[in-house]
This record gives C-alpha cells, sequence and structure tokens, in this order.
C-alpha cells in the first residue's frame, strides 16, 4: 500500500484543492459526490479529482489516509477538510468560502 500512500500524497500536497470522489466532476456516481462537486463549480473553485471506483487500493487507500470512512473527501492545501456533510455544512455557514480565501484560494461567486 506504501505506492497508493505515495500517489495520494501527491495528489493533495500538489494540488490546491483535490476531492477523492466516486465518478468525475462531469460524471459524478454518487449523491455524496455530486453534491461537493456542485459547491466547489458553484465557488468556481479549481480543483483536482480522482475517481476512487477505478481501483479498490486507492479507494481503501484513501479511507486509510485520513482514517476517514466515507468518499467523498475534499483537501485543501494538503489538509483534509471533510466529506460531503461537513463541506456542505461549512458551504451553507459561510465557513467554506473563508477557507478557501484564508487558503489564498479565489471563489469566483459567495453563497
Amino acid at each position: 500500500m506504501t505506492d497508493i500512500n505515495a500517489f495520494i500524497d501527491d495528489k493533495v500536497k500538489t494540488n490546491d484543492v483535490f476531492l477523492f470522489m466516486k465518478g468525475s466532476p462531469d460524471f459524478p456516481q454518487c449523491g455524496f459526490s455530486g453534491q461537493v462537486v456542485q459547491i466547489l463549480n458553484y465557488l468556481g473553485v479549481d480543483y483536482g479529482s480522482a475517481n476512487v471506483l477505478e481501483s479498490q487500493e486507492l479507494r481503501d487507500g484513501v479511507k486509510a489516509y485520513t482514517n476517514w470512512p466515507t468518499i467523498p473527501q475534499l483537501y485543501v492545501k494538503g489538509e483534509f477538510v471533510g466529506g460531503a456533510d461537513i463541506v456542505r455544512e461549512m458551504f451553507q455557514a459561510g465557513e467554506l468560502q473563508t477557507h478557501f480565501e484564508q487558503a489564498g484560494i479565489p471563489v469566483k461567486q459567495s453563497a
């Protein structure tokens, strides 16, 4: 599992915003992933993503990497932010927008 940890580590550290999700931003494969994609797109945030459905090793590796049991998982500047519920709650409270701005990530639209 060392290779998968290196892959995950690389993705979260070389992208300002990274989303491990089921499916792709253009075609989310679960409602929770779709919600996070909608929020990020609404805010106009540039982000990278990886489809955990393409590899059981990646799916298990992401969960082990953060010790967080669910997908999607959002990272900002290498830091784990949370899953769909946390991202949605932060967005609704205006905290996600603030978090992005404090991390130096431009937000095109506020809620």
